[in-house]
């Protein structure tokens, strides 16, 4: 929700299938518990959605998260995967355990290499910053059924907040701080990973300009990214320039995928 050493696409199915086991026995806090459950739960439902790994699609996402990985994972109890979904939106979505789904539309939507990691960048920072727990723990009433839950998966405070999560993570809606809190994170993961975190705004700002019903980043937010996102982030390149001074903010220097 292993290695990515070299990310093949075979490789990269073959985490995703490690994800879908058990929760192996480990010294993890309740939260973390929690978070691995719920990212092994939605790992389940994709299932039939999940690309193989024949795709060449692998071989575009795979050097991008690579780098991604090395910055973000010291900052997550347990390493990212990144898995493609087949899907005709252009989306992408981190679940709680450390995965980070990419559809099919978005590797086509995405017109160059940092505005694909500027998408995985920010998602990471979902997971890095707890996002999904610290939301269901405010919104309790979002579980279904728990006493039912109770009698499936035990009597356990877990399991009981693990089915109903499961079955509602995409009603899960993130507010704006949230999302900018991401959008801030990412950038700086961006940058440390020696990608240009503009493609986070050129990304956006070709969003709105498109006739999609949704916008990118949104599996978890019911709100599209705005200007006020777009605003913040190119206001937070140009006052940290020691960060972000190196890095072209015009669109015409993106890498094509």
């Amino acid at each position: 929700m292993q290695t990515f050493a070299r990310l093949s696409a075979a490789a990269t199915l073959s985490i995703a299938l490690t994800v879908g086991g058990a929760v192996p026995a480990q010294a993890y806090t309740e939260q973390e518990q929690w978070e691995l459950q719920v990212g092994q739960q939605e790992y389940q439902q994709l299932q039939g959605k999940i690309v193989p790994p024949s795709s060449p699609l692998y071989s575009k996402l795979g050097p991008i998260a690579k780098r991604i990985k090395r910055v973000a994972d010291h900052q997550y109890f347990v390493p990212f995967h990144f898995i493609l979904v087949n899907d005709n939106s252009p989306n992408a979505f981190s679940v709680p355990g450390g995965n980070v789904y990419v559809t099919t539309s978005m590797m086509s939507f995405a017109q160059n290499k940092e505005e694909l990691a500027g998408v995985l960048c920010h998602e990471v920072s979902h997971d890095i910053h707890h996002d999904v727990y610290n939301l269901y723990r405010k919104n309790q009433n979002l579980s279904l059924i728990a006493g039912l839950a109770g009698m499936l998966v035990g009597n356990s405070a877990i399991g009981q907040m693990v089915v109903g999560t499961g079955a509602q993570l995409e009603s899960l809606s993130f507010s704006r701080p949230v999302e900018s809190a991401a959008d801030h994170t990412g950038a700086y993961i961006c940058a440390e990973a020696g990608s240009n975190p503009w493609g986070m705004v050129w990304l956006f700002k070709r969003f709105q300009g498109s006739q999609q019903q949704a916008p990118p980043m949104e599996m978890l937010s019911d709100h599209p990214a705005d200007n006020h996102r777009i605003t913040d982030l190119e206001n937070e390149f140009r006052n940290d320039p020691a960060t972000f001074g190196r890095f072209n903010p015009n669109p015409s220097s993106g890498t094509p995928l």
